[in-house]
């Protein structure tokens, strides 16, 4: 086979394919001179709410400021406890801090999601709320995670900053729980060009109360109810996100192809995710597990085939999470994981004689 050069991300190649799309909407937002709360934002908060089959959206900063004004409108604060995964992004923890609450870690499955029959051990009388994050762009087992919550009076805030219309018994990420949180970063499968995120919620009390906490708490031009944070998506920002998202279920509908294709060429030589049947994933990564990980890696560099592990060092064994008193085994699962993990590239322009050639070149590795 002809070898490749095959990117592990390639964002100014899919920004060339829909410039005469993007750039038009810039110019437009920068002609009519308002670019803070205008049109753009409020167009954009319709169109993914109905997306996400949610009554509301509001637009955000960023992924990780949507996580913390989250938070903060469920009133998580000082002495709370927050359980969720210790195999995120560190933003996912890092919210939970910033509230000043705790953030407990429950181990994950073979799925990469945290394991809903571990997490009920981890309740006590300070536990606010779940934070399941649909790691990969794979649904966690929300049905499992709602059932709980229910029972002991949480709230759940889904962080589903990977997973952009990735389906749970036919329902959206992001509409399951109480709030959803999502990251439009230019790695994100729907994107911006620079940093962006929002929530969603069919609670209209939350709406409200999010959509003054991002502007600073303000009533009105000269009133502020209670302080708040600069949290705004720009109206740039999000005048790009209404050319992109019509083409969401396309970019998804393309990444599930190159998992499937991956899945057939190399679950024999390498552990490769499986979908439930009740499950869509979006496929936001393609992780395998794999013997000789780093090997593997260096193989494929060579070969000029770009990778990325997802993520080397747990949450847990972070030096910014010592003082929570976690050690190397708390969570078995997650830190083995995390020895075997490697990301594939899956954006949608990759060519197929490039899918091909990554297949190859890690099955010729094992051979």
């Amino acid at each position: 086979m002809i070898k490749q050069s095959v990117p592990y991300v390639n964002i100014a190649g899919q920004y060339n394919i829909f410039k005469h799309e993007i750039l038009p909407a810039v110019y437009r937002t920068l002609q009519e001179g308002n670019y803070i709360l205008g049109e753009e934002v409020s167009k954009f908060e319709r169109a993914i709410a109905s997306y996400c089959k949610t009554d509301y959206a509001i637009g955000v900063a960023n992924g990780t400021d949507a996580l913390r004004l989250s938070l903060r409108a469920l009133d998580v604060g000082s002495g709370d406890e927050v359980i969720t995964a210790p195999n995120s992004f560190i933003a996912t923890a890092g919210a939970i801090v910033e509230t000043g609450a705790r953030p407990v870690f429950v181990d994950v499955r073979d799925d990469y999601n945290i394991n809903p029959d571990l997490i009920e051990t981890a309740i006590t009388p300070r536990t606010k709320a779940i934070m399941p994050v649909h790691l990969t762009g794979r649904p966690a087992a929300m049905n499992e995670i709602m059932n709980i919550v229910e029972k002991h009076g949480l709230y759940v805030i889904e962080d589903a900053a990977q997973s952009i219309g990735a389906c749970y018994h036919g329902k959206l990420t992001g509409s399951l729980g109480t709030i959803g949180c999502f990251s439009a970063h230019p790695l994100k499968t729907l994107h911006t060009l620079g940093d962006g995120g929002f929530i969603t919620t069919n609670n209209k009390n939350l709406r409200d109360f999010i959509s003054k906490l991002r502007n600073h708490g303000l009533k009105n031009r000269d009133e502020v109810e209670f302080f708040g944070y600069n949290s705004r998506l720009d109206e740039i920002h999000a005048a790009i996100l209404n050319t992109q998202l019509q083409y969401v279920n396309a970019w998804n509908e393309k990444r599930r192809t190159i998992a499937d294709y991956y899945r057939r060429e190399l679950s024999s030589v390498v552990n490769t995710p499986q979908d439930k049947e009740y499950e869509q994933a979006s496929y936001h990564t393609f992780i395998i597990r794999a013997e000789k990980r780093d090997e593997l890696q260096t193989y494929l560099d060579r070969k000029d085939i770009k990778t990325k592990v997802h993520y080397p060092i747990p949450i847990h064994l972070q030096e910014a999470a010592r003082w929570l008193g976690y050690q190397k085994g708390s969570f078995p699962i997650a830190e083995m994981q995390a020895q075997e993990i490697l990301s594939l590239p899956v954006y949608p322009e990759l060519t197929q004689q490039q899918i091909e050639y990554v297949a190859k070149s890690i099955k010729d590795f094992y051979q």
